[in-house]
């Protein structure tokens, strides 16, 4: 096959995040419930017998498993696995914005409403307990904001001389901003407040 032919066959091609093949690819459900008379985003608090993040609040998810045709089918089969529902309890309302962590994880999270809370039957092998918080009080209270930094480190084999400067190149370290909620006790924060911030803002914009 001739160059131009290769290149005219990228014709519509869709752009994907670049590298994406080197992260781990999660899904979440971000779960909104009706509970006690108000609408409520739904977290899990992780079983403190777990070895990645005990203890830590989270959305419903994990990682991608090659029998998931789509991100939206693991967000629902984690969800189900997870707190004891069926995908007829589940209807996703909306695509939220991909989230790429700088260590090395894609998660991608969808917005949904949970047909009932009494429903539920978390399991309890991943699952401390769940925590349902209204929405209005996430948006009339804002989080406590902070920034990690990220600097850059160089191995013993990196190639110093092929870049100009060398070490007194000027690297931008980078800005990690953190959110911290507080709900019943609870601290939300990391990747799962970030997302969190992101649907707050999104409903503020419609209001």
């Amino acid at each position: 096959m001739s160059l131009e032919r290769r290149v005219r066959n990228l014709g519509g091609r869709q752009a994907r995040i670049l590298g994406h093949e080197h992260y781990l690819k999660t899904a979440v459900l971000v779960p909104l419930v009706e509970y006690e008379g108000q609408t409520c985003v739904l977290f899990e608090k992780r079983s403190a017998d777990l070895s990645i993040q005990p203890g830590e609040i989270c959305f419903p998810g994990g990682s991608m498993e090659p029998g998931d045709l789509r991100p939206q089918n693991t967000a629902v089969r984690e969800t189900c696995e997870e707190l004891g529902v069926s995908p007829q309890d589940i209807e996703i309302i909306a695509d939220l914005d991909i989230m790429v962590s700088p260590f090395g994880v894609l998660v991608i999270p969808f917005l949904g409403y949970l047909n009932t809370v009494e429903k539920l039957r978390p399991n309890p092998c991943e699952v401390e307990k769940i925590l349902c918080v209204p929405v209005d009080y996430l948006m009339e209270h804002p989080p406590l904001e902070r920034s990690l930094l990220i600097s850059v480190q160089f191995p013993e084999d990196f190639p110093l001389e092929l870049i100009p400067n060398g070490k007194d190149y000027p690297f931008r370290g980078g800005i990690l901003p953190q959110f911290f909620y507080r709900w019943d006790g609870e601290v939300i924060w990391g990747l799962t407040a970030r997302i969190l911030r992101h649907l707050l803002e999104l409903l503020a914009r419609r209001e």
